[in-house]
């Protein structure tokens, strides 16, 4: 057997551990991008190899927390990809605009800036007032981070710049208040978010939506997982509800009858009711 075999049987023993012990499943998470990370937290507690890690995960209960952070996914930033933001100001509020209400369910939202975005959009349209916006994780950490509304002054340049590309309306700055270190954004923006933990490999549904968005976290599961979660979100959806997934993503073969692409170069798609 050869190390990257032996390797590769650790790092499932590890994800075992962790489900059977915690309940977090990575199982279906590509080891590829798992591999690096777990390789890194080693470097940092200097451990050899990584049964001694799960030793660390089973026997130091606290280190759980550590190494959820760490498996998580986290890039994200205010209107990521600010020609999707555009393309949902232009094609998709003309369809919810008269709506009573509009659910949202933003899953792994991770530290929250695309859902602040979407908050500001809504409110630019008038429509945040009978919106509900549902963000979820299954990482505590960035939850917390994510509820405060609070970011590092150094990235509002990027962020305005973003949010400028995807048809902002106002000076970005009317939307948040600073003081030396960060922007923190207004009560009427974070008021309408409701951030809760959600696991998308084993929990269940908790509502109806009108739009599910769950943009470049599925690159990252295997198919299986990603077939799981696609089945979920139809579930989730309302009648004629849409689905947004990221610019690298789709919707697998197993999946496809469920739904139609109604904006192909942003991957927007509107669920099938058979």
């Amino acid at each position: 057997m050869n190390n990257n075999e032996l390797e590769h049987i650790e790092i499932n023993l590890l994800l075992e551990g962790i489900y059977q012990t915690y309940g977090f499943d990575f199982r279906n998470y590509l080891q590829s991008s798992l591999r690096r990370r777990i390789n890194n937290r080693m470097q940092i507690e200097q451990l050899p190899n990584v049964i001694t890690l799960l030793e660390k995960v089973l026997y130091e209960p606290g280190f759980i927390k550590t190494i959820v952070n760490d498996l998580s996914i986290r890039v994200t930033e205010m209107y990521r990809d600010p020609a999707f933001f555009l393309a949902f100001r232009q094609k998709i509020v003309p369809i919810i605009r008269d709506y009573s209400e509009i659910r949202i369910w933003h899953a792994g939202c991770s530290t929250g800036e695309e859902v602040y975005s979407m908050a500001i959009l809504l409110q630019e349209e008038d429509l945040l007032h009978k919106a509900k916006i549902y963000a979820t994780d299954m990482n505590e950490q960035v939850l917390d981070h994510a509820k405060v509304g609070k970011f590092s002054l150094k990235r509002m340049q990027t962020f305005t710049k973003n949010y400028m590309l995807a048809g902002g309306m106002k000076e970005f700055s009317t939307y948040y208040n600073t003081n030396d270190e960060y922007a923190i954004f207004r009560p009427e923006i974070m008021n309408k978010v409701s951030f809760a933990q959600h696991n998308l490999a084993t929990d269940s549904t908790f509502n109806e939506f009108h739009i599910i968005l769950c943009r470049n976290v599925m690159i990252y599961f295997d198919a299986t997982l990603q077939h799981r979660v696609h089945n979920l979100f139809y579930e989730s959806l309302a009648e004629n509800g849409v689905l947004v997934l990221g610019n690298m993503e789709s919707i697998i073969a197993a999946n496809k009858a469920q739904y139609e692409e109604i904006v192909p170069c942003e991957r927007i798609f509107r669920k099938v009711t058979s």
